[in-house]
């Protein structure tokens, strides 16, 4: 991580660096920033551990993907409803045994943060999740990587 970036405090901050960093054709910079507003917006849950915290940040990034992909700033709604009534574990283990929904995997690409996905945490973290999640995402992560 450059030394720019660990100096970033606060997701505003970041913003504005990404900002200025894309228009200095800085792509590389742009995405780092992106990823530090993504730490610090979910350190601002209080994770109780790794796996909670990578969750977090993969709803975080979920949600900056939903608002590049509608124009305009997007929550994630149901899934906050989802940690709400089933905690953070929870919510990812039912978002990954969904249907297929690429939709949001390919707009994280797009932005450089695919590291961000829900399948990701599942696979970072088999032993909280179901056979049948870890399945899931690990085909899901294959398929995805095979069409890129």
């Amino acid at each position: 991580m450059d030394d720019i970036i660990r100096r970033l405090r606060t997701p505003k901050e970041c913003e504005i660096l990404a900002k200025n960093a894309l228009e200095r054709g800085r792509e590389d910079i742009a995405i780092q920033a992106k990823r530090r507003a993504i730490e610090l917006k979910a350190d601002e849950f209080g994770a109780e551990s790794d796996a909670e915290k990578e969750a977090i940040q993969a709803v975080v990034a979920y949600e900056e993907a939903l608002s590049r992909k509608n124009g305009k700033r997007t929550r994630a709604t149901r899934i906050w409803q989802m940690i709400d009534r089933h905690g953070v574990i929870g919510a990812v283990e039912r978002v990954v045994n969904r249907p297929d929904d690429a939709a949001g995997y390919t707009v994280l690409v797009e932005m450089g943060l695919e590291e961000f996905a829900f399948e990701v945490v599942v696979v970072n973290h088999p032993d909280l999740f179901s056979a049948k999640a870890l399945d899931q995402a690990k085909s899901r992560l294959s398929a995805w990587q095979s069409d890129s």
